[in-house]
């Protein structure tokens, strides 16, 4: 920070949208030259809270109007691709693998980009956050040191509902788009569920979902947690579908396939060198937990009927796969 020709804003993000009658504020947080190494990147803005230059965050807002200005000040890298999923189906375990490699940075699920796309979308303000989003991508994927030459952004995985808004600000990206089946979501949400799996968490509109089609009067919830996650994932599964047939930089990617496999489809369309050693490196990651890197990694296969609820899940799941095969 000392250094005369370094931007006064380099090694700071903004993690927080405020806002404030009709002006959005934001809040910073110093990271310098951290590596973004967590699973998630909440993680990562924990991590960082204890740094000195985080003594005074109260004071660290600024409007978010100076995010556009502000991202010209120092070298940003472009993002190289863009992670999207339907939860449950390996993007975390593959952002950490695309971690190992020291000329990437991977950003994953960051709250700062849910809150814009969320509250552009919510109070129609869509034309004056696209410019704010890109620049905080920018801010983000700054080139913090010579080793860095890649960007991938792994999204949450409602964000497939905003992919006219992200394909219009990189019209040239890379989005890989990751799914799994139905049923095997299901049962991970059942041991833990996700935001998306809460209904009113997220918008029910992001969804297309109407608060009188999802809870009765007394605001009792009209369906069981496994209902609700079965219809937001008829809503990524169909959007999946619609994106292929029409978006030849999209790629689907089915969990099942090897996590090395996803990775070198990966490097394929991205142009992604992987060294032997980088490689072996990824394969050793690969055996373990995405979430718990000192677990080895088991999946209990149970196979069962399909419930009802699920079946039109299911549905959608054997038209996607048949349309990636198609495109192989």
């Amino acid at each position: 920070m000392n250094n005369k020709n370094q931007s006064p804003v380099e090694g700071w993000i903004p993690i927080k949208l405020y806002a404030e009658d009709d002006k959005l504020l934001c809040r910073w947080l110093y990271v310098g030259d951290k590596d973004f190494k967590e699973p998630f990147f909440d993680e990562t803005i924990s991590a960082c809270r204890v740094l000195p230059e985080n003594g005074h965050l109260k004071r660290s807002m600024s409007s978010t109007d100076v995010l556009v200005d502000w991202e010209k000040e120092f070298e940003v890298i472009e993002p190289t691709a863009f992670i999207f999923h339907i939860s449950r189906c390996g993007s975390t375990l593959i952002s950490q693998m695309l971690g190992l490699q020291p000329c990437n940075i991977v950003l994953s699920e960051v709250p700062f980009f849910d809150d814009l796309l969320r509250f552009g979308k919510k109070q129609n303000r869509m034309s004056e956050i696209l410019p704010q989003l890109k620049a905080a991508i920018g801010f983000y994927g700054a080139k913090r040191n010579e080793n860095h030459q890649h960007l991938f952004i792994k999204t949450d995985s409602w964000h497939i509902h905003f992919y006219k808004e992200l394909r219009a600000l990189f019209p040239t990206v890379p989005f890989f788009l990751l799914y799994r089946k139905p049923d095997e979501v299901i049962r991970s949400q059942q041991k833990k569920r996700g935001m998306q799996a809460i209904p009113g968490l997220i918008e029910p509109e992001l969804f297309g979902f109407k608060k009188e089609d999802l809870f009765d009067q007394d605001g009792s919830l009209k369906y069981n947690l496994d209902d609700y996650m079965a219809k937001v994932l008829e809503t990524y599964l169909q959007a999946f579908h619609n994106i292929l047939q029409t978006d030849k930089l999209s790629f689907a990617i089915n969990y099942h396939e090897e996590a090395m496999t996803i990775i070198d489809t990966i490097a394929s369309v991205t142009q992604l060198p992987i060294s032997e050693v980088e490689s072996a490196a990824m394969l050793q990651r690969s055996r373990f937990h995405a979430k718990f890197p000192d677990q080895v990694f088991t999946e209990e296969q149970v196979p069962e009927p399909v419930p009802a609820f699920l079946q039109k899940s299911v549905d959608l799941y054997h038209k996607l796969e048949q349309l990636r095969l198609s495109r192989i």
